[in-house]
């Protein structure tokens, strides 16, 4: 179990020089288990092997992309190493103050769409050489549509008594016949609203960059069907400059996300996917 003890002995034996501070778990998160030490440090532990790869990803690349974004990201302070109760590598991050947009009252959504948009513009203008293509690291995040093919047409044929599965399908096909037409590109991964810090209303951080990649930005567009209401959805569309094409992309990763979680082919804790039949209706009745 990756619980607080088991969080304070890897500190206590691997940075005795925080053994004193207090600790206490964070609530969310899949791929990790959070805790935060003290008042400027927090701890991030794999929850499973295949989120293991993340750990050196983002060591390597975070201090590459954050002096050239326009919100803050995770800085990674250090890597902590397996032991016998844990077999992975973890991080130690610096503490990032935010709340989630789901904790704000009266967000204004179409302000954050803006501010996404800009976080999202920026990403991409980033020196991509050398950077990680997708792949099981990051679930092919960024790469192509028809890696979940098969898994979006079985959940959609699960879910045909509920929704417009027909019109669900005409959504996938419309995108998966088109690709990326440019060199790649940064991407998240995974632009949620749980990995959105706020203060004062607006974006002032992005964290949890685990499904980081260059490729495709198109999976980076789908909050706007599975969180922002219309009127946020245009602002976002309005602040990014990416083609017709792009956009059915991105429209298909977030179809293929809210099928499998509302057939039961996968399980999230996400803000968004709290209702997914409700996100499938929005995103075969609106563009």
């Amino acid at each position: 179990m990756i619980d607080a003890a088991l969080a304070r002995r890897l500190v206590a034996s691997q940075f005795p020089q925080w053994r004193e501070l207090p600790l206490t778990a964070i609530a969310g998160g899949w791929d990790n288990r959070t805790f935060r030490l003290g008042d400027e440090l927090v701890l991030r532990l794999p929850s499973s092997a295949e989120y293991v790869p993340q750990v050196h990803k983002e060591h390597a690349w975070l201090p590459h992309l954050a002096p050239r974004l326009p919100v803050e990201i995770p800085s990674p302070v250090a890597m902590g190493r397996p032991a016998e109760s844990y077999p992975w590598p973890w991080s130690v991050y610096r503490w990032i103050e935010g709340d989630t947009p789901d904790r704000v009252i009266d967000m204004d959504l179409c302000a954050l769409a803006v501010d996404v948009a800009r976080f999202l513009d920026a990403l991409r203008a980033v020196d991509a050489n050398d950077g990680p293509e997708p792949g099981p690291h990051n679930f092919h995040r960024g790469g192509a549509l028809s890696s979940y093919e098969a898994e979006t047409r079985r959940a959609l044929a699960m879910l045909e008594a509920r929704i417009d599965a027909h019109a669900g399908m005409a959504i996938w096909d419309a995108a998966v016949g088109t690709s990326w037409q440019q060199p790649p590109v940064w991407v998240h991964g995974d632009v949620s609203p749980g990995n959105l810090l706020l203060r004062d209303r607006r974006l002032a951080a992005v964290i949890d960059f685990g499904s980081l990649a260059v490729g495709d930005p198109a999976c980076d567009l789908a909050i706007a069907w599975t969180f922002f209401t219309r009127e946020a959805r245009s602002a976002f569309r309005e602040n990014l400059r990416l083609d017709d094409a792009t956009w059915a992309r991105g429209r298909a990763w977030a179809l293929w996300k809210a099928a499998i979680v509302a057939a039961g082919l996968s399980r999230t804790n996400a803000i968004e996917f709290a209702r997914p039949l409700q996100t499938l209706e929005r995103l075969v009745q609106d563009a």
